[in-house]
């Protein structure tokens, strides 16, 4: 470990500056030490809940990186503390920085659910699958006090609309009604994000999410469950979990999965410093490696915008990746495949919602 003292239960382990603002947060080293050394903290560890009333709440995604349409994000800002999560920059259009305010100041969309079926209920709207946690994770802990996924859920089931999740918490298990319910009628796909095996490293990257005993275990519930469930190997950081790739594999299969993603780690805008330092601080024997096989898949740079490449990586290092993941595909999931989703009912929902009498028999 670095001198530099550790910030538990935390991803980043500093504030970074919010581009948009005029002036910088600099944390004073005086302060610091004479909090130190009288035993009290600089700042507090506690996460703040702000409730914010969006004019929206479904988002047209343009990247073709992401294989999804459409997103939706009941919650800006993190606790879970992913140290390289790419969403940690949109924290700045909101006025906070994209370190430790990402993880301590979380707004809360408290008309999701409204905004929502305002928005399935439009003439215009055609039925694309909207998934939610596209940007930051609709199950992290503010879930357990604020349900607003939950209340989105039975928005889907009311309309049978599909949808998608994405999550690194175990909690969805909580809706394992509703789950099986959309399931029934082919309207959901579940997406685990696992990224290593390793407990210790998982709680340096990702403290404030499930262990990887509880994910694991979600899988099995979930697929015993008979509900699609699709694991994400993300994003794969050299030299720091590429070497499981083909364990993770054989984990999620074991567990009943469906099927595996990937994507290499890119560190988008403020996330190259937030990550640097968090390096620095947390495997300082082994940061330079990290950091240089990490450009060695971005044309010698944290990151890479291009849209095609920029979450896959080029180069020999990206190319080993990818021939890992094509290994594991071929000998955890050579059969197995993630099930379509079935957009019918939705329109058949839409035009039965002209007439009354007949809704209520489809309901």
């Amino acid at each position: 470990m670095s001198n530099r003292s550790i910030i538990k239960g935390r991803g980043a382990q500093t504030h970074i500056s919010n581009r948009f603002d005029r002036f910088t947060h600099e944390s004073d080293p005086e302060f610091l030490e004479f909090c130190r050394l009288e035993g009290e903290e600089a700042e507090t560890g506690k996460t703040k809940f702000l409730e914010v009333f969006p004019k929206s709440i479904v988002n047209k995604v343009d990247s073709p990186d992401v294989g999804m349409e459409y997103s939706m994000n009941p919650y800006q800002g993190c606790e879970h503390g992913c140290v390289y999560c790419y969403a940690r920059n949109t924290h700045e259009y909101w006025g906070y920085n994209p370190g430790l305010d990402f993880e301590k100041n979380i707004l809360i969309k408290k008309n999701a659910a409204l905004l929502l079926e305002e928005k399935l209920k439009s003439r215009s709207w055609k039925g694309n699958t909207i998934v939610l946690s596209g940007n930051t994770d609709c199950y992290q802990p503010a879930e357990q006090k604020y349900r607003l996924t939950r209340e989105c859920l039975k928005v889907f089931l009311k309309y049978r609309h599909c949808t998608g999740i994405i999550t690194k918490n175990a909690f969805l298990l909580r809706d394992l009604d509703l789950l099986t319910e959309l399931n029934h009628h082919r309207l959901i796909g579940i997406n685990i994000s696992i990224t290593t095996l390793d407990e210790n490293l998982r709680r340096m990257l990702e403290p404030r999410t499930a262990s990887i005993a509880k994910r694991l275990q979600t899988v099995k519930i979930l697929t015993d469950a008979g509900i699609p469930v699709n694991v994400m190997i993300a994003p794969i950081i050299p030299a720091l979990n590429s070497q499981e790739i083909l364990p993770l594999a054989e984990a999620a299969a074991d567990h009943g999965a469906s099927s595996i993603g990937f994507t290499v780690v890119r560190l988008n805008g403020a996330i190259g410093r937030i990550f640097t330092e968090w390096a620095h601080t947390t495997i300082p024997d082994r940061a330079e490696r990290v950091l240089n096989q990490i450009k060695a898949c971005h044309g010698g740079q944290l990151n890479d915008s291009r849209f095609g490449v920029r979450s896959k990586g080029e180069g020999e290092v990206a190319r080993q990746l990818h021939q890992l993941i094509a290994l594991a595909k071929r000998k955890y999931f050579r059969n197995q495949k993630f099930k379509p989703l079935n957009h019918e009912l939705y329109t058949e929902f839409k035009t039965l919602n002209k007439n009354p009498d007949q809704l209520r028999l489809f309901q």
